[in-house]
């Protein structure tokens, strides 16, 4: 009876030990997931999904406290219910949602907390985070879309790499020590192949590294003012991506705008955070050029008009709006307009994208066997002159 009291009791202290031992890894999970917090960014189709499902329950009758509960228990992301368990014990405790989700600058973009102080103002917070769904919901479609229509030609373009490096590193060696049999000069394509390859495998690493280091150095110098500008520019020149990524910025521009112009975002307000939303430094100068115009009684048309970023659409539908009072819905307008020419003109670029990929894999791939092959095609001259 002894024995089997001691071996309950060693049971009982090897599970509190095991118990104490998860209860110690679940906290320190939980501290690290704290301190990531502040410091991660959460994906725009997490809030837009939060965003929407918030929208719902608060138009259900549901309290924010007990919306935010309910959100923080089913959100998959450990840090994202970390944010929104701390957001929930701040409006529970008295503070304002907008200036709860504040805290935390890189879970929360400023649009986002610019339309819940309107809403919490206007007291229409449910309708206003409904519309900044949406808005989430067709930045998202947009990135997708291009994203899916960048994915084939990176591909192809990293498979060509690949294969090329491959040829050069393992298999032209191999054609090179049967031709140095043949004791007789090569031909100029064979024997610059046979170059390549023999720097290749003397300075691959070299390469690799030196390829590392400069796109570091490139992201630290496209981070600053003169680096930003520089790489707007020169991505606006490049052709049919330059239009791309130009009608992408506009749509953004038109579409931002016009959402917090609708909700009641003070017109200074709304510059500020689309000039900070914009990611384009031409679009930064603008957002700049209206603000201060506006603040001397001016109107954004007039900014816009002598602005030769913006095409002349744009300009005369804003003065238009103006003249109704209806400048948001011209806003709305004229970016669907601009979704719709981005979604033709990827549907064109992918189209495009593919005949001229693959004939460029045909030609780098068949030169490179072709240049290998032309000492075997000329086998009798060059043996016949060893």
């Amino acid at each position: 009876m002894a024995l089997m009291t001691q071996s309950a009791s060693s049971s009982s202290a090897k599970g509190g030990k095991k118990m104490s031992f998860m209860e110690s890894q679940r906290l320190a999970k939980l501290k690290a997931y704290e301190k990531q917090a502040k410091k991660k960014n959460i994906k725009l189709e997490e809030l837009s999904v939060f965003t929407q499902q918030l929208a719902s329950m608060l138009e259900a009758g549901l309290p924010l406290v007990g919306a935010l509960e309910a959100l923080q228990d089913q959100t998959e992301n450990p840090v994202f219910q970390i944010i929104i368990r701390d957001v929930r014990n701040d409006v529970a405790s008295g503070t304002a949602f907008s200036e709860a989700c504040a805290k935390f600058p890189r879970a929360f973009p400023n649009l986002f907390i610019s339309m819940a102080e309107a809403g919490e103002a206007s007291g229409g917070l449910a309708e206003i985070l409904a519309s900044t769904a949406v808005y989430f919901e067709d930045a998202v479609k947009l990135t997708k879309q291009v994203k899916g229509a960048m994915t084939y030609p990176i591909a192809v373009i990293g498979l060509a790499v690949v294969l090329v490096n491959v040829l050069l590193i393992f298999v032209i060696p191999v054609f090179a020590e049967m031709f140095a049999d043949f004791g007789a000069d090569l031909p100029k394509p064979t024997q610059f192949l046979i170059d390549l390859s023999e720097f290749l495998k003397a300075y691959i690493i070299y390469i690799i590294a030196g390829l590392v280091v400069f796109w570091q150095v490139l992201k630290r110098v496209t981070a600053t003012p003169k680096g930003r500008r520089a790489k707007d520019v020169v991505l606006t020149k490049i052709p049919v991506l330059g239009e791309l990524i130009k009608k992408i910025n506009l749509s953004r521009f038109c579409r931002t705008y016009a959402i917090l112009m609708r909700s009641g975002v003070p017109i200074l307000r709304t510059l500020d955070i689309v000039s900070r939303a914009a990611g384009n430094t031409y679009i930064e100068a603008a957002c700049k050029d209206v603000a201060r115009h506006i603040s001397q009684g001016g109107q954004v048309s007039e900014v816009l008009a002598e602005n030769p970023y913006f095409p002349p659409m744009i300009k005369h539908m804003t003065k238009a709006g103006e003249q109704t009072g209806n400048v948001d819905g011209m806003m709305t307008k004229i970016s669907d307009f601009y979704d719709a020419e981005i979604e033709t003109l990827v549907a064109a670029l992918t189209s495009l994208m593919e005949p001229i990929l693959i004939c460029f894999l045909g030609v780098v791939i068949g030169g490179i066997v072709m240049a290998m092959f032309l000492p075997i095609f000329q086998l009798s001259q060059v043996a016949g002159s060893g």
